[in-house]
């Protein structure tokens, strides 16, 4: 899982420094507002990796259904037509044809019977008694649908918060947009002022350029704020699963996370990923108590009907044959004792996957909970900064239309005016994406 503060500087990538060449809204893209809950349910419904979910799970539903197998029976039909000269099973023909007579008891003829027709028509049954390997192997395969269910839980709660994370980077867009619309204002009237007094011959025109220099610039960020806002509603609807060229306006309000509980300070055991690694676990032990079980004795139950003829689709002569097999494998070639330890060392290498991964999470949600702490205080910060940086414009705006200042100052006063805004935004974006991301990390549907 990427940590936060990798989430943050590359949506600020995506957001502002997104590269030259990446139009911006075309003609033909339709403009629509969206909210995150209806962007939630769009992704749930149409995505892909939802759909890859699902497929594995009913894969690991119809493997469980495999296993009805050791409850039903098997039964086949076969015919089959055979010639034969061999002594022993020409008289086995006759025999099974009921066809016998004195004259077959002659020595020259079974010694040299002529070719001999039989044509077979045949039902066998069999059915399962007693297999305690496949009764366990049955539960395990019960565990694997579990899992997999569990899985396609956890998909969606990732999934959820991705279209989060989208919707939020959608909106940082436009922040940056209304950010650099404002610093463009600001320039175009510095411009303005300068320009006039430059025709009046007040003012040098280095000061003039250094005026039209910042106002390309921010022309130019503009430019590629604009083009982020196509970037990030692309990616959000990738998400929902539309192939639509749309440009998406968000709700600002609907943006903002929920309150989180205050007492969340630990990764909870029944977090749907927790879970499935624990269902594979089970699923292990089971598929162990199977291979064990494997050096039991198996009974089971067999049977068969058949027709036997010399006349194709006859069925002159009728028999059957049932009864009860106890089979057992007593030594395979240590091949059994084998598979057990490396079947043990896969269910111990599941565990200690389980076991790292709960601590890494646990880390996650500690770092999470330290950056959200920091970004509450960075808010305040900032928005004092912004505070100090508008009005120390303001007092430098009005100094140079007096001649106090000079036109350096001025444009440094505007750049930190716009730095302070981006951060307050950054850090605003920060806070709901770790609010986010510590929603992801300690999600649990299972109590």
């Amino acid at each position: 899982m990427n940590k936060i503060s990798f989430i943050v500087y590359r949506t600020l990538f995506i957001a502002l420094l997104s590269i030259a060449g990446i139009e911006g809204v075309s003609a033909q893209d339709s403009i629509k507002k969206i909210y995150l809950r209806e962007a939630i349910n769009a992704a749930l419904k149409n995505n892909r990796a939802i759909q890859l979910a699902g497929i594995d799970e009913r894969m690991a539903a119809s493997s469980y259904k495999e296993t009805e197998a050791i409850y039903l029976p098997e039964i086949g039909f076969s015919y089959s037509a055979m010639n034969t000269n061999n002594p022993l099973n020409a008289f086995g023909f006759s025999l099974q044809q009921k066809s016998i007579t004195q004259a077959d008891f002659d020595p020259a003829r079974l010694n040299h019977p002529s070719g001999t027709t039989d044509f077979t028509t045949k039902l066998t049954i069999q059915q399962p008694i007693i297999n305690m390997d496949m009764l366990y192997k049955r539960k395990a395969a019960e565990k694997q649908m579990a899992l997999y269910q569990l899985k396609t839980q956890r998909t969606k709660e990732y999934l959820v918060f991705e279209v989060q994370k989208a919707y939020l980077q959608l909106q940082w867009a436009y922040d940056a947009v209304t950010v650099l619309e404002e610093a463009l204002t600001t320039s175009k009237a510095v411009y303005q002022f300068t320009n006039n007094h430059f025709q009046q011959g007040l003012i040098q025109k280095s000061d003039l350029l250094q005026v039209q220099v910042q106002v390309s610039t921010v022309e130019t960020n503009l430019a590629k704020a604009k083009s982020s806002v196509s970037n990030a509603s692309d990616y959000l609807g990738l998400l929902m699963g539309d192939e639509k060229p749309v440009i998406y306006k968000t709700s600002r309000t609907d943006s903002l996370p929920a309150t989180l509980p205050g007492n969340v300070q630990k990764i909870k055991d029944s977090r749907s990923d927790f879970m499935a690694m624990q269902k594979a676990i089970e699923s292990s032990d089971l598929m162990i108590k199977s291979s064990r079980m494997s050096y039991l004795p198996r009974v089971n139950a067999f049977g068969s009907y058949q027709f036997n003829d010399s006349r194709a689709l006859g069925f002159g002569a009728n028999a059957y044959l049932a009864g009860i097999q106890l089979s057992w494998d007593i030594f395979k070639g240590n091949r059994t004792k084998n598979s057990l330890s490396t079947q043990k060392l896969a269910r111990n290498k599941i565990e200690e996957e389980l076991k790292k991964q709960k601590e890494q999470s646990q880390l996650e949600l500690n770092k999470a909970l330290r950056d959200l702490s920091d970004a509450q205080f960075d808010i305040k910060q900032q928005t004092t900064a912004v505070e100090q940086a508008t009005e120390s414009l303001q007092i430098l705006q009005n100094r140079y239309q007096q001649g106090l200042v000079n036109t350096t100052d001025v444009l440094q006063a505007a750049s930190r005016q716009t730095q302070q805004k981006f951060s307050l935004v950054q850090a605003s974006y920060t806070l709901s994406m770790t609010q986010y991301y510590i929603q992801f990390l300690t999600a649990s549907d299972h109590p």
